[in-house]
């Protein structure tokens, strides 16, 4: 322990030294989240006068940081990212920020043949007696990074939770440490709307006991989690570990005693959620943080037992094809791992794949359920990738169905103002 103590001394830094050594033309590639080096991004435009053309790659920004909200950060920086938040949103209209497509299992792979990190930061726990830190809340390219990366700076925090799983670094593997002893980033439980219940109720009954669920955050999501709770020998293999799955430990709706892969173990990329999420998980055998390119695999996520995979989407067609990305050509969100979990869901014996929206947007005045998608909108989910479309008027099942028997389920659980309007749009656009 003391070799350990003794090379943390010789490579612990300020802030300061840590933010000299950024130079123009840099990739620097942070944690995603909860993970983001904060007290480094938000003294990181300090810097922007002394750089140019240096490309901070993120995902799903977490603070209101001034490299890339400030419109005179433009030149200096711009946040290369492969999920917008509403953060995120500000900055594309000041050129600071800009979004990398993806599939998440693929995300690290595909940027890192393009360009060679130069830097790696992110926030890990403190050092245990062996040397390690732990990624704590995220590992869905993090690991690719490290082992990527010219150089490694860790923002260690004590407060953070320690994560089983693909996590470990160790302290001979960093060049640069510097501390910060700020509070863990918490994203409040959204409670259910009673249109987000009824969806969500639609939703759990269409869920077997004994399945492998992937959940992800929102109302919609918690909602399917509360109506779970009287289902038996349910598991849980994810892109993303919520609260919402906490409660179903507690409750005994999951033990994970029924999976064919990772049996007993919640597998996952990310954490976020509340201090109860956290503390659940710190130093948790049950949890297993494993890379994204191997827990959002297609194949892998296929591997398990009646896996269902549940994802919301902005817009879908008469068709099934999914927008759940954008709004018309502007950037809303990303794909994340939508179409992983969908495509692997499918290939899972006994498993399917759920889209949920609500069935109109703007109070009432707009349909989500389309003729044609907007002009420039993404899509996020293939046609061919949707067993089951769920609003709070039902359930379209859309497995193996014909484009005509496709329209005809998706205008039954449209919204009754425009169920005419459908029917008669596709009639005028020969749909079918």
């Amino acid at each position: 322990m003391t070799e350990f103590n003794e090379e943390y001394k010789k490579k612990l830094i300020s802030l300061e030294e840590a933010l000299e050594k950024v130079e123009s033309n840099y990739e620097i590639c942070v944690g995603l989240a909860g993970a983001e080096p904060t007290d480094f991004l938000n003294k990181l435009h300090i810097i922007g006068d002394n750089v140019e053309n240096v490309s901070i790659l993120t995902c799903l920004n977490m603070g209101d940081y001034k490299f890339t909200s400030d419109k005179s950060m433009e030149g200096s920086f711009v946040n290369s990212t492969w999920f917008y938040s509403a953060l995120t949103r500000k900055s594309h209209d000041n050129h600071t920020a800009s979004f990398i497509p993806n599939h998440l299992h693929l995300s690290s792979k595909k940027r890192l043949s393009y360009k060679k990190p130069d830097m790696y930061i992110g926030t890990v726990s403190k050092m245990d007696k062996h040397g390690y830190f732990s990624l704590s809340l995220s590992n869905c390219y993090e690991m690719d990074y490290i082992e990527a990366a010219d150089r490694i700076v860790l923002e260690v925090n004590e407060n953070y939770p320690r994560v089983h799983g693909d996590t470990a670094v160790h302290i001979s593997q960093v060049d640069f440490i510097y501390e910060s002893k700020r509070s863990v980033p918490e994203l409040p439980t959204r409670a259910p709307s009673a249109k987000d219940k009824v969806i969500g109720k639609y939703i759990a009954d269409l869920i077997p006991d004994g399945a492998t669920i992937q959940l992800g955050i929102g109302g919609i999501p918690n909602a399917v989690a509360e109506f779970l709770k009287d289902k038996k020998d349910l598991g849980i293999h994810t892109e993303m570990i919520t609260d919402g799955m906490v409660d179903l430990v507690e409750c005994g709706a999951v033990n994970n005693r029924k999976k064919t892969i990772h049996r007993n173990k919640i597998v996952g990329t990310f954490a976020l959620g509340t201090k109860k999420l956290y503390d659940f998980i710190d130093d948790n055998p049950m949890i297993e943080l494993r890379r994204g390119s191997y827990t959002n695999d297609p194949y892998i996520i296929g591997k398990n037992y009646k896996m269902v995979s549940i994802n919301t989407s902005l817009q879908i067609d008469l068709t099934g094809q999914c927008c759940s990305e954008s709004i018309g050509i502007k950037q809303y969100s990303g794909t994340g791992g939508q179409a992983d979990t969908a495509i692997g869901a499918q290939n899972s014996e006994g498993g399917f794949s759920v889209i949920a929206l609500y069935s109109t947007a703007k109070k009432n005045t707009i349909s989500t359920i389309v003729p044609m998608l907007s002009e420039g909108a993404a899509v996020s989910l293939q046609r061919n990738d949707v067993d089951y479309v769920v609003t709070e008027y039902g359930v379209a099942e859309l497995r193996g169905r014909t484009i005509k028997e496709r329209v005809e389920e998706l205008i039954k659980v449209s919204h009754p103002n425009f169920r005419e309007w459908l029917s008669k749009r596709a009639e005028e656009l020969k749909i079918w």
